[in-house]
């Protein structure tokens, strides 16, 4: 018998190249996997179910990935925005102002955030990772993660900009035993639904000697690396610098450029580096939102797919992005590609929907777990609701638009309820497993706290242009 039968529905499979449509269908759940995928049609009269959903006028698809996001300063939304050098004068700033509890409480609601609007793995890359998994813990979902790992000391925080940042090698082994910490206590943990990657923050962030052993604990752990790379001219001038060389040469030098690298950003990446990059392998994190707010920049998305490479899509992180949400990313890489390429073919709906989902799994390591809805691969899962405003009306034939409208209408508030690892986590836009009312209340008391802690030393330029805004 199965535990879970979602009938008369329509589903978005992505198996094979495409969508993998199937107009009206059922779809049952055994444990933690999927065990049939059907159109309505085929044997399904006389399965059996502890429990039935009614699908008609919904759609099942894969779960959403959020490849890259920091849950963790998810407190400081609204704070670090239209500035330039965003991280050393407007995060950073607020950024060391958080406490313990503040990153609780504000990723806490990052992933609420994110799970309502379809999300349901979540790349969460942070420091305190160890204490922010008790979240994706009791919510339910599934988590790729890193503990940030840097060689940075707290005095860096007052540097001018353009000064090169100090390294210290105790800072960069304190951290990263809190990361092979995290892999002790939270790798492999509930059947594998939450596991460890090793997470630089930037090759210019840490040393030529911890990237080299970072690089042979992730061969040991049989894990990836997950790091910022390229991700702005600041990043490139350290590099150049400190090393005489642009970020991803001085990578391949090191031997970095391989399959097991999660590459995020790319923003300076030139085309014969984003070309490398993606021959020797690697996989790429676009996060089109946060860019476009922080740079003012499109990554070179198009150059690495087209060079072979496998890409992902990630949200960031909400001071830079504000939200969190891969339909809102879907959106905006269709839209921001087809502007940089002046070509609107490109990026088009079916390929959004992949990226989010499995194309997304693919980069990430979990293509073989996640990413689509076929027999045999872990049930995580959302159901939208067709019957709203922004998605009406539904064509399946002779035409369909159910694909455009998912990526370029919904907002998210149409998933109405997600399935993770089996289990059903949110239902009628309520999570099973979180009181959302006290989780925001906590967020904004740690909130205003934070507001009054955050220093109004000489880099916060953020403090400086809200000021003159209350003028």
């Amino acid at each position: 018998m199965l535990d879970l039968l979602i009938k008369n529905t329509a589903i978005i499979t992505m198996a094979g190249s495409g969508v993998g449509l199937i107009p009206r269908g059922n779809i049952g759940i055994r444990g933690n996997l999927i065990e049939v995928v059907s159109d309505a049609d085929h044997h399904m009269a006389n399965q059996q179910a502890h429990r039935v959903i009614d699908g008609t006028n919904k759609v099942v698809l894969p779960g959403l990935i959020d490849a890259h996001i920091h849950t963790g300063i998810a407190l400081l939304r609204g704070l670090a925005q239209d500035t330039d050098h965003w991280m050393q004068k407007a995060l950073w700033p607020f950024a060391e102002a958080l406490t313990p509890e503040g990153e609780m409480a504000g990723s806490l609601v990052n992933i609420i955030e994110g799970v309502k609007a379809g999300t349901t793995t979540f790349g969460d890359y942070d420091s305190s990772m160890a204490n922010l998994l008790h979240n994706h813990d009791q919510v339910g979902t599934r988590a790729r993660v890193a503990e940030t790992i840097n060689e940075l000391p707290d005095e860096m925080k007052d540097l001018e900009v353009g000064e090169l940042y100090p390294l210290d090698a105790a800072e960069g082994q304190s951290k990263l035993q809190s990361a092979l910490d995290l892999f002790k206590q939270w790798h492999g943990h509930d059947n594998g639904r939450i596991t460890c990657m090793f997470g630089p923050q930037g090759p210019d962030m840490v040393s030529k000697e911890l990237l080299l052993e970072i690089k042979e604990l992730a061969t040991k752990y049989d894990t990836q690396i997950h790091m910022h790379v390229a991700q702005g001219d600041r990043e490139i001038d350290q590099m150049t610098k400190r090393y005489g060389q642009r970020s991803i040469s001085w990578l391949e030098e090191l031997g970095l450029l391989d399959t097991r690298l999660l590459a995020v950003h790319l923003t300076e990446a030139t085309d014969e580096e984003t070309r490398l990059l993606a021959q020797r392998g690697s996989a790429m994190i676009l996060c089109s939102g946060s860019i476009g707010i922080i740079d003012g920049i499109i990554p070179p998305a198009a150059q690495f797919l087209a060079a072979g490479g496998k890409l992902a899509l990630g949200s960031d992180q909400a001071p830079g992005n504000n939200c969190s949400n891969m339909f809102n990313e879907m959106k905006f890489t269709a839209i921001l590609n087809k502007c940089k390429a002046v070509d609107p073919r490109v990026f088009p709906a079916w390929k959004m929907l992949r990226l989010a989902t499995i194309e997304g799994a693919r980069a990430i390591g979990l293509g073989d777990q996640i990413g689509s809805l076929e027999p045999g691969k872990k049930a995580d899962m959302i159901i939208v609701n067709l019957d709203s405003p922004a998605l009406c009306p539904t064509i399946m034939a002779p035409v369909r638009n159910i694909v455009p409208n998912l990526v370029y209408s919904a907002s998210g508030s149409e998933v109405e309820t997600s399935i993770v690892d089996g289990r059903i986590i949110m239902e009628s836009h309520k999570l099973i497993n979180v009181d959302e009312k006290q989780a925001m209340a906590s967020a904004r008391e740690a909130a205003q706290t934070l507001a009054y802690r955050a220093r109004p030393g000489k880099n916060n330029i953020a403090i400086q242009m809200m000021e003159k805004e209350q003028l």
